[in-house]
């Protein structure tokens, strides 16, 4: 009888501030890890500010946090993003809780800002190209793209990205919706989507993604930090593996929004539609 009392106790479900105590423990014992890794434009008690609030804003992170499997690959995550300087604050970089793992996606923030710290590129920049507009693209070189904003611009038919270097030479790339649509096709997250219906940046963030995709074909063509390639691996994995458990993207109040650091909220700007890609 004591026996099933231990456990029942064992499987008692944790509160939600148990939770939180659990990964406070787990981000102040592992911030030492950070600190031999991380560049000087960040440092380990921001970096665990950023991962923390990433924890306690998504319920299925704190859960994995709780498996030893979800706390090594969390290590490991943490660990990866720490060395490409990179917060996991769900703009520049996501983590993605799957089964009792937990995987890490890079956001085309994260790959731009890693190639903007280069010595090579000065300026990013991409943007969607619609019906209405005019665009012209001729033997690797985009001549115009001329928007009417007093008027829809319909839909979007490609998309392109412009990397200008320090010695003022440019580097173009333009990649059509189609091509664009057959890389989405072998995303996890899609794949998860249409298997299970939940939504994923794919859905929500559309143009992002497109412009990430043809960033990244176009970074081939550019010097490449070990930080930047690694980066453009990392998110290339998404495209290899089993469809991913991305819930943390349902309507369930987490969407994919870790709890708001009251710093970067006050310093945040409105962004423009036309934005450049290194913001």
């Amino acid at each position: 009888m004591s026996n099933e009392i231990v456990k029942q106790e064992e499987k008692k479900e944790l509160t939600f501030q148990e939770k939180v105590a659990i990964a406070n423990d787990f981000v102040d014992k592992a911030k030492s890890s950070w600190k031999d890794v991380l560049p000087k434009i960040c440092t380990p008690e921001r970096f665990a500010m950023v991962a923390l609030s990433c924890l306690k804003g998504n319920r299925k992170l704190l859960d994995a946090l709780l498996t030893k499997e979800g706390r090594v690959s969390l290590v490991q995550a943490l660990k990866t993003c720490a060395e490409l300087g990179i917060e996991p604050d769900n703009r520049r970089a996501y983590l993605i809780p799957y089964k009792n793992e937990v995987n890490l996606i890079i956001d085309y923030k994260g790959i731009v800002e890693l190639a903007m710290r280069s010595n090579f590129v000065s300026n990013i920049f991409a943007d969607k190209v619609c019906d209405k507009d005019e665009f012209e693209y001729n033997i690797g070189t985009i001549e115009k793209h001329k928007i009417n904003y007093r008027e829809a611009r319909g839909d979007a038919y490609a998309y392109y990205a412009i990397v200008t270097f320090k010695d003022g030479t440019k580097r173009y790339e333009v990649m059509s919706r189609d091509e664009i649509e057959e890389i989405k096709k072998r995303s996890a997250a899609w794949k998860n989507f249409e298997n299970k219906g939940i939504k994923c940046p794919w859905n929500t963030d559309y143009d992002e993604m497109a412009k990430k995709t043809v960033f990244k074909r176009l970074a081939k063509w550019i010097p490449q930090s070990p930080e930047l390639r690694q980066a453009i691996e990392i998110d290339d994995e998404d495209y290899r593996k089993n469809p991913l458990d991305v819930s943390v993207f349902e309507d369930s109040g987490d969407k994919y929004d870790a709890l708001p650091l009251e710093e970067e909220k006050a310093q945040e700007a409105p962004e423009e539609e036309n934005e450049k890609v290194s913001e």
